[in-house]
């Protein structure tokens, strides 16, 4: 799997973006990852700003949020994470 970005209260949400822009720009994809409500508040903003960042690029990204089990310290905690992909065109009017 490609590398996880992780995300805390305390990160800067232009940062996360500008990460995450980078990311997609490269890969076509990426993982945000998130413990807690408000590490969870910075990714879904980062997530927001990097599809404006994106827009520039004609880039549009789509977000599947879902849970996963993370071992920290030796306790498992839930974290939330982010597969952030490029959305495909959408096909043209009248393409049948």
């Amino acid at each position: 799997m490609a590398d996880i970005i992780k995300v805390s209260a305390t990160s800067l949400t232009t940062a996360v973006a500008g990460a995450i822009a980078g990311v997609i720009r490269e890969s076509r994809h990426a993982h945000v990852q998130a413990i807690g409500a408000s590490a969870v508040n910075q990714a879904v903003k980062a997530i927001a700003i990097a599809r404006g960042y994106l827009q520039t690029d004609n880039i549009d990204i789509v977000c599947v949020p879902s849970f996963i089990d993370v071992d920290i310290g030796g306790q498992e905690r839930t974290a939330i994470r982010f597969s952030i992909e490029v959305r495909a065109p959408a096909p043209a009017a009248g393409a049948d």
